[in-house]
């Protein structure tokens, strides 16, 4: 199977609902539709990690983030500036969910650089957590 039928297989995972692996810049991530609180929460249930802590969502291009971050000014200046593989920690959008943002008014993004990831941002449709 090639790298293109993986991520696409990939995608369709994810936007039925599922959950999949796959590499990051430093380690291999655990990936899922952020819209989706059952896979969301499976994720953590497997990290063992409390959904008040909040989450880092992935995204190919700043497109992606729109509905999920609220920037200011600053915020949107810093990522402007397209420092790609930087986590940013920025203003959510008030319909950003708390499964996300773990109850805060704040949500980490990062725009990938890493061709894997970005790939499979894009095969979904969408960013990922």
């Amino acid at each position: 199977m090639t790298n293109f039928m993986k991520i696409r297989r990939a995608a369709d995972v994810i936007r039925a609902g599922g959950i999949v692996a796959y590499p990051t810049e430093a380690v291999y991530g655990l990936g899922c539709d952020p819209d989706d609180a059952d896979a969301v929460r499976r994720i953590l249930a497997l990290k063992r990690r409390p959904e008040s802590a909040g989450v880092i969502l992935i995204a190919a291009d700043p497109t992606q983030l729109a509905g999920w971050i609220a920037p200011t000014g600053a915020e949107a200046d810093r990522l402007a500036a397209g420092d790609e593989g930087a986590t940013w920690v920025v203003t959510a959008a008030a319909s950003a969910p708390t499964w996300i943002t773990g109850g805060r008014d704040t949500i980490a993004v990062r725009i990938t650089r890493y061709p894997v990831a970005a790939a499979l941002c894009r095969a979904a449709g969408r960013l990922l957590y």
